[in-house]
């Protein structure tokens, strides 16, 4: 198993891409903690990972629940070995019709909150451990109405390059792992309908070269990758796992 005896640290774990990746993680030996906003949430995905997983209900945009969560690692684990930033949301705004509330819900969530995630994690982390921001393929693209979306997820890839820089001395890695179009939540909440969601999927899908959505088992296997000892060699790194369509 690649994660094996590994404690990992997942935030929005309970649903999508963050809980395929807490699943894989398990799989592959890890324990893994997981938080989120919604108790009711939180209690169905620890049923559906089903061992070596703690939930905390906490808010990736709070600093003061990251201090929580932080307390509980410590008290309970002492350490973390991986730490997977996966919190986010999509609300797809022009720019006329942005608002200081939008724009604050985007960036403290998307941005402020993975950084204070792996400052909190950070003393609990030693020699070998990763850091996992998720990001987007959206911030190499020019995608209308994504102005703060992919202001955020930008945001991201300077954070690992900065870092990288910064943990060169102390053999933490930091690397971004940025998706193409995904059925998740996140993009079943984009529609009212089935039959509005139906068409959103096939129009995503027309625009990846592979003609098709990635599934969240494919961004989990990354993950791994990302996490395990397999990747020693790699940070400040942006992995696509897109189908191609930021390239194309």
């Amino acid at each position: 198993m690649k994660l094996e005896n590994k404690i990992a640290v997942i935030s929005g774990g309970t649903s999508g891409i963050g809980l395929a990746i807490a699943q894989r993680f398990v799989e592959e030996g890890a324990e893994v903690f997981i938080f989120a906003r919604r108790q009711d949430a939180l209690d169905e995905a620890v049923k559906l990972i089903g061992r070596n997983v703690t939930a905390i209900q906490a808010d990736a945009a709070s600093l003061p629940d990251l201090d929580h969560v932080a307390e509980v690692i410590r008290q309970t684990r002492g350490r973390v070995d991986i730490v997977v930033s996966n919190a986010g949301f999509t609300e797809q705004v022009a720019l006329p019709d942005i608002t200081e509330e939008h724009y604050d819900r985007t960036f403290d969530l998307m941005a402020k909150g993975p950084l204070f995630l792996t400052q909190k994690m950070l003393p609990l982390m030693g020699r070998g451990g990763s850091i996992i921001l998720v990001a987007s393929a959206g911030h190499y693209m020019g995608l209308p109405n994504h102005s703060t979306y992919a202001g955020a997820k930008s945001a991201l890839r300077s954070f690992v390059r900065t870092w990288a820089a910064e943990f060169k001395d102390n053999g933490i890695r930091a690397n971004l792992l940025s998706p193409g179009p995904v059925p998740t939540p996140i993009m079943d909440a984009q529609a009212k309908t089935p039959e509005e969601l139906k068409a959103l999927h096939e129009h995503y899908a027309a625009y990846v070269p592979m003609l098709r959505l990635g599934r969240p088992d494919e961004i989990a296997g990354a993950a791994v990758y990302l996490a395990s000892d397999e990747s020693a060699f790699m940070t400040g790194s942006d992995m696509l796992i897109d189908g191609g369509i930021s390239n194309v």
